[in-house]
């Protein structure tokens, strides 16, 4: 199932002008999804650079596919990274448990799953999985993500507007 979204869209210079204080308003009012949403579905193609010696994908590019899917879940609930950023705020991967199951192969399309399975103050664990075009289980991983503060190199609190859209979300 896909993730169904309301989101507004905020023309580029206008956004870049928000403060902070108005940034979070704006995304704290994006309408609350349906609790069926739960799961995210991202596609991605395996290219000849994903690939080792022996033509198939690289164990390591499995995590870099489950990093593309979260990043580009965060952007469908409505999650600016680089306003966070600019804010010295982030999300920095503490934990994977990952294991490789099957080969994905040259120019297989392969689907990533992912959902939210626990959501803490200042962290969350994605369960991700990534399947081929046969619906075969290639790799499975849990991923521990916590939020810090860069400016002072600390784990800190998931701001209210992000915890809000994970909340709907999980």
């Amino acid at each position: 199932m896909l993730i169904t979204l309301s989101i507004t869209i905020v023309p580029r210079k206008k956004a870049d002008n928000l403060t902070a204080t108005e940034h979070i308003k704006a995304m704290s009012d994006i309408p609350a999804q349906s609790s069926t949403n739960t799961t995210s579905k991202f596609e991605i193609r395996v290219y000849y650079e994903d690939t080792d010696a022996g033509g198939i994908v690289y164990y390591a590019n499995y995590l870099k596919f489950f990093e593309r899917a979260r990043t580009e879940w965060l952007r469908e609930i409505g999650i600016n990274q680089e306003f966070f950023l600019q804010q010295k705020l982030g999300f920095v991967v503490r934990k994977v448990e990952m294991d490789n199951l099957a080969s994905a192969k040259l120019d297989d399309l392969l689907e990533v799953t992912s959902s939210i399975i626990t959501l803490k103050r200042a962290s969350l664990i994605f369960q991700q999985q990534i399947t081929n075009q046969a619906k075969q289980v290639l790799c499975t991983a849990t991923v521990r993500v916590a939020c810090v503060d860069f400016s002072q190199n600390k784990p800190c609190a998931i701001p209210e507007s992000i915890l809000g859209a994970f909340k709907r979300v999980s």
